[in-house]
């Protein structure tokens, strides 16, 4: 049997699951050399490590791009084009996704992509001889965080998965992994990664010089998001232990934030390209190039539309990145964040708000679009408002108010015990819960947030109830009324469930 191979650098995937049969049988390529023969030195090491931060910059997975397989499932936005592309794309938002979607493939293969090089840095540091013993330790944490990123995704997204936490080096190994393991043995894995990361002897923040990578913030703040996840969506047997490990976790990361309150940051400083080294708010992030053809970001670009220029000096046609009327009326009056995030295009094709959260208009970006946006993964906002939620299902809502009055604070907003004596607020928003998941909709529009956030708040029944109940006209040209059981995870793709139809059963209702 052949070994299997990497590129150099580690810039193509190497065996992901859905590689069996003939495509596993690759012949010597004088440009690779075999994974077992790679991991020579310790900069072979940062090499293959560098090779799984690339892989997160892959649209299909976790990057800018990414907001089909996410912002456009939930009711945030969503595309009103059921024709091109066969329409696959429609799909997401409309709730009539089907297994053989090759939009849900690619996302699929770029999240095991990501697995599979962190287990190829994790074996091959193994092997290595570092003459530092920390520079070992902080690699393996590295590559943990970003295994435990991917799987985190991968267990909302679609429940049971195969947990893969070794390179598969023959096609004996992959046939023996192609199983959906449960998603509660998933979780173990993420806490067992996540609890290394944070005793590793990683910074807890990074250096502006190396922003982009893995510190022990941005370990305790994702450790503190999987312990929520757990204890609102797992076995409730276990919810109070998983609340308070979830506020361990989360109070580790606020607790080393470098500034005092959320007002001491600018919402507008949290997204600007001229700030983003010095972003205080920033815990984990994607880093782009601005003006390089290669590595800049074209979020700007992309979400603008047809005779704007807020977001981009680039010239575009289309209709830019859709907000749903239904988000648009969820922003309060006055609030800040509306202006900066959304904004309404007159061009007679478009008639209709765009996002502009995301901008680089720069001389340096040019009219190609080549921003410098970042990508942020994890900011402070996002732990402060779960700190919110996790003091407020543990009774304390003391403390939940005074962290949800944070955000409001910044936003130029009266503060909660104010705001809820509006009747126009109250009645929007009745309970505290109601309050702080509004909140996160409108501080975290388009990063990505919003469909983890409905799974957390509503169980599966309530989810339906939560959807149907919209009205159709603030959905846009999808039907809200499609949604059902089935859309709490998405199906296993077609492909992974023909290699093995028993061990890679489909989820209910495809």
């Amino acid at each position: 049997m052949n070994p299997t191979y990497v590129r150099i650098l580690l810039l193509s995937a190497t065996l992901s699951m859905a590689s069996c049969g003939q495509e596993f049988l690759v012949k010597t390529d004088p440009n690779a050399i075999a994974a077992a023969d790679f991991y020579q030195s310790e900069n072979d090491a940062l090499l293959g490590l560098n090779g799984a931060y690339q892989a997160l910059r892959n649209n299909n997975g976790l990057a800018e791009g990414s907001g089909l397989f996410n912002e456009q499932r939930s009711d945030n936005t969503g595309t009103n084009d059921n024709q091109s592309n066969a329409g696959e794309p429609f799909q997401f938002n409309d709730f009539s996704i089907l297994p053989s979607n090759t939009y849900l493939k690619s996302h699929w293969l770029a999240l095991y992509q990501i697995v599979t090089r962190a287990n190829q840095v994790l074996a091959g540091t193994e092997t290595l001889t570092f003459s530092n013993p920390q520079t070992k330790a902080q690699y393996q944490a590295e590559a943990r965080f970003i295994r435990a990123l991917a799987y985190f995704h991968l267990v909302r997204k679609w429940g049971d998965v195969p947990l893969v936490t070794q390179p598969l080096n023959s096609a004996e190994a992959v046939r023996t992994n192609t199983f959906r393991e449960k998603k509660e043995k998933v979780y173990e894995q993420i806490v067992a990664d996540l609890t290394e990361v944070i005793n590793s002897p990683l910074p807890d923040i990074q250096p502006a010089a190396q922003k982009g990578r893995v510190s022990k913030v941005a370990g305790n703040a994702l450790l503190g998001q999987v312990y929520l996840t757990m204890a609102t969506t797992l076995d409730q047997a276990n919810r109070a232990a998983n609340l308070n490990q979830a506020k361990t976790y989360l109070t580790n990361a606020y607790t080393k934030r470098t500034f005092g309150t959320l007002k001491d940051i600018p919402y507008a400083d949290v997204f600007d390209v001229a700030k983003k080294t010095t972003n205080p708010e920033a815990i984990f992030q994607i880093v782009y190039r601005q003006g390089d053809v290669n590595f800049s970001s074209g979020i700007a670009a992309s979400n603008q539309a047809q005779g704007e220029t807020i977001n981009s000096l680039r010239t575009t046609t289309g209709v830019g990145g859709n907000v749903k009327p239904d988000l648009v009326k969820d922003y309060e009056e006055g609030d800040l964040r509306k202006e900066y995030s959304i904004k309404y295009a007159n061009a007679a094709n478009v008639r209709d708000y765009f996002i502009t959260k995301f901008r680089d208009p720069s001389p340096a970006a040019g009219t190609n679009g080549w921003g410098g946006n970042d990508w942020l993964l994890i900011r402070y906002a996002d732990v402060i408002l779960m700190l919110a939620e996790v003091n407020l299902y543990l009774g304390d809502e003391a403390a939940a108010i005074g962290f949800l009055d944070q955000v409001r604070e910044r936003a130029k907003l009266p503060l909660y015990n104010v705001a809820r004596a509006n009747p126009t607020y109250s009645a929007r928003y009745p309970t505290l819960r109601q309050a702080i998941l509004h909140e996160r909709r409108v501080e975290l529009a388009f990063e990505n947030h919003r469909w983890f956030d409905l799974q957390r708040f509503f169980s599966p029944a309530e989810l339906v109830a939560y959807f149907q109940a919209k009205p159709q006209a603030d959905y846009g040209a999808a039907r809200v009324s499609n949604f059902g059981p089935k859309d709490y995870y998405y199906p296993i793709p077609f492909d992974e469930v023909k290699l093995n139809p028993e061990r890679m059963y489909q989820n209910p209702g495809y």
